[in-house]
């Protein structure tokens, strides 16, 4: 391993620490949103159906079925709000109960 790659790597250690510990300025980094997400199992832990949540949470019945059924993927946007919606949701339904 190079002294480049080695370098790159302590600093972004350095970077992923601050932020764990609260000490990184939120504009100064990027969040992560995976590429792809288990849209099925977050819906199943909500206990709601398709039709529910869809309605819930303003998806199209027919993207969530796709979606959960391989034949399509959600975009980032999405990825996004279901992964909110899988850690967060109280916090979910609360903002969009206020709506």
């Amino acid at each position: 391993m190079t002294k480049r790659v080695f370098d790159d790597l302590a600093e972004g250690l350095r970077e992923a620490i601050s932020v764990a510990k609260g000490e990184a300025d939120p504009n100064s980094y990027r969040l992560h949103v995976p590429p792809s997400v288990d849209v099925k199992g977050i819906r199943a832990r909500t206990g709601l159906t398709q039709r529910a949540f869809a309605e819930r949470y303003g998806f199209s019945l027919g993207a969530l079925r796709d979606w959960e059924q391989g034949r399509s993927s959600p975009d980032r946007v999405a990825r996004s709000l279901l992964m909110v919606i899988e850690k967060e949701r109280e916090a979910v339904d609360r903002a969009l109960s206020a709506a």
